[in-house]
């Protein structure tokens, strides 16, 4: 295992990224280009964006602006109706996950903006279904919410006749460095299905695929598809990424949102040390980025600690101590998931175990999983089991939304 020098990336990524001959890592280089680039042309370049797409009669939105309600909806929305002026509609795929103080926040965003807005959300007799064998089939229980996030807003767009999509950052540019800051790239069908859909789309999931035994049918997927390109180019849709256009900090972008009444979780999580991230979905930050450790070995204190070390507002030191303390945990709202889907923890497990990269585990002859840390030693994770150590979680239950 190779780990970044200057914040805490390992090289076997969820992200893609390499290192360069000093040891550090594409996504710090990518974030040293923010210091080089000129902000104010930027600027200008996206108001002109802006006015190419604005509606002067009236007769439509000027752009579509996928949503969840968290702190980075908040800022993509106060930045397109306060700074661009122009009239937005937010489309929101609901994963059925919500926090209860995340659908606060949904909800008062809409009222703070005076925007309109569209809410989305699956049966819930499918989305347990896809739950259950996402999970099995890649590992990643969460499949939907992804699909969902990078399809229905651009079937509305189609639907509605509305050629611009406002996204937020490039999060595996930002992230990992997958392109150059200078790329000024767009949202396209490729990075949907090959990076955010893990190289699946809705048609795998039918019964007849490797999906029979949960015998989804097409009739309950018509919002995973993705508009054909006839049906794009007909409306002339384009995504761009705010991130291209803005010096993009989410530390200083969530203290301006909370002055407008953007909400951070009550409660701290089990594997992350911020409150303000990924409230629309108890199981990001929890089970599902859990599943991120088994498989590479590090897990999502690790992604905030790496952007608090390049923004300076950590130390790699600090970093490497978030590492030890956040990304082996086991969360207790997988309690809630396992009673969702129907399944033991046991079953859990053993599924999970078969996701484990070769590259970063190995077994002792103990028969526990071994793998290279950070701070310089080979440690062992037995896996604990929540149901046995009678782990409280009544107040993560509370949290969440009812389904």
């Amino acid at each position: 295992m190779q780990y970044c020098t200057r914040c805490v990336y390992p090289s076997i990524s969820a992200v893609p990224l390499g290192f360069d001959e000093n040891g550090v890592c594409t996504g710090c280089r990518a974030h040293d280009q923010k210091k080089t680039i000129d902000w104010a042309e930027r600027a200008e370049w996206i108001k002109e964006i802006a006015d190419e797409y604005r509606v002067t009669d009236g007769s439509n939105y000027d752009c579509i602006i996928p949503v969840s309600g968290g702190k980075d909806s908040w800022y993509q929305t106060w930045y397109v109706k306060e700074v661009l002026g122009l009239n937005p509609l937010l489309v929101t795929y609901n994963s059925n996950n919500y926090l209860q103080v995340g659908l606060r926040n949904l909800k008062r965003m809409r009222e703070v903006f005076g925007v309109d807005h569209h809410f989305f959300t699956p049966s819930p007799q499918t989305l347990i279904k896809l739950n259950r064998l996402c999970f099995k089939k890649m590992g990643d229980m969460n499949w939907h919410a992804h699909c969902g996030i990078f399809t229905y807003p651009v079937q509305v767009a189609v639907k509605y006749r509305i050629p611009l999509i406002v996204w937020g950052e490039h999060g595996y540019t930002d992230l990992g460095g997958m392109f150059s800051m200078n790329d000024l790239i767009e949202m396209t069908a490729k990075f949907r299905l090959e990076h955010a859909q893990r190289g699946y789309d809705w048609f795998d999931m039918l019964e007849g695929e490797e999906g029979e035994e949960e015998g989804l049918q097409a009739r309950d997927l018509l919002w995973a598809r993705y508009p054909s390109d006839d049906e794009l180019e007909e409306v002339e849709v384009r995504g761009i990424y705010l991130g291209n256009f803005v010096n993009w900090d989410a530390n200083e972008q969530t203290e301006l949102m909370k002055k407008f009444g953007f909400e951070e979780s009550p409660l701290p999580f089990d594997r992350t040390y911020r409150r303000v991230s990924n409230l629309d979905d108890m199981h990001e930050n929890g089970i599902h980025d859990y599943l991120k450790f088994v498989k590479f070995g590090y897990g999502r204190a690790s992604d905030h600690a790496c952007k608090d070390i390049r923004s300076g507002k950590m130390t790699r030191e600090e970093g490497i101590e978030v590492v030890r303390k956040y990304d082996h945990v086991k969360p207790r709202d997988l309690l809630r998931w396992l009673d969702y889907v129907n399944m033991t923890e046991a079953e859990f497990d053993a599924i999970a175990d078969t996701f484990r990269d070769s590259r970063v585990w190995q077994k002792n002859s103990d028969g526990e999983w071994m793998k290279e840390n950070i701070w310089g030693n080979q440690s062992a994770y037995p896996v604990p089991k929540l149901t046995e150590l009678n782990v409280e979680w009544a107040e993560f239950q509370k949290q969440a939304v009812p389904q």
